[in-house]
């Protein structure tokens, strides 16, 4: 008996962190919520006018966001949008153009300014379900604990480390000389990063 090779293994990770969940009162249910012990991590109006509001059960590395209408999606976090993208595509998934958000809705192209939650792009499964990629390299305050830093993978941890090693550039510009400290610098950047805390200078 012979069996087909199954695909390779994906090379960009794509984390399953938020599940949009239907409301029919956005309010009553964040009370619901919050009353169960979940942590709420958001509650802010996006640029086009929609309200993002997002709670964490305790314990858990997966969070909601309470939403209404149709084709509600499931957020996949990612370090680099484009290079996710390209991999999906190459894998037979249709993904959108990357995109962010405006005051009159969907806008083409990355956010100009590069911010972490900024840049979007979307696919469907067969069945419908919607799927949002969204870009993610400094988190907001609250999301992880600021006394542990976690990567899922290598390829998180490796990401990581090249954005530390791009601002540590900087940083000895800045200074004007070799920093023999770098891996200290290194380290403080990557726990503060994914915290959600200031960065290092």
């Amino acid at each position: 008996m012979t069996t087909e090779p199954g695909p390779t293994a994906a090379k960009v990770d794509l984390k399953l962190e938020v599940v949009v969940i239907p409301v029919s009162d956005v309010d009553r249910a964040k009370r619901f919520y919050q009353d169960l012990g979940w942590r709420l991590d958001a509650d802010f109006v996006r640029p086009d006018g929609s309200r993002a509001v997002q709670l964490t059960p305790p314990g858990s590395p997966t969070s909601i966001h309470l939403g209404s209408g149709p084709a509600l999606p499931r957020f996949l976090i990612v370090n680099d949008i484009e290079a996710a993208r390209a991999e999906l595509i190459a894998r037979g998934a249709d993904v959108s153009e990357v995109f962010h958000r405006g005051a009159e809705g969907r806008i083409k192209g990355p956010d100009p300014e590069r911010p972490s939650y900024g840049s979007l792009a979307t696919f469907n499964d067969p069945d419908g379900n919607v799927w949002l990629l969204q870009q993610v390299t400094q988190r907001l305050p609250g999301r992880f604990d600021g006394n542990s830093t976690n990567f899922s993978s290598s390829a998180d941890l490796a990401a990581a480390l090249r954005r530390a090693a791009m601002a540590h550039g900087e940083h000895e510009k800045r200074t004007g000389g070799h920093d023999a400290n770098w891996p200290d610098w290194y380290a403080e950047y990557m726990v503060r990063e994914q915290a959600g805390k200031p960065l290092p200078e």
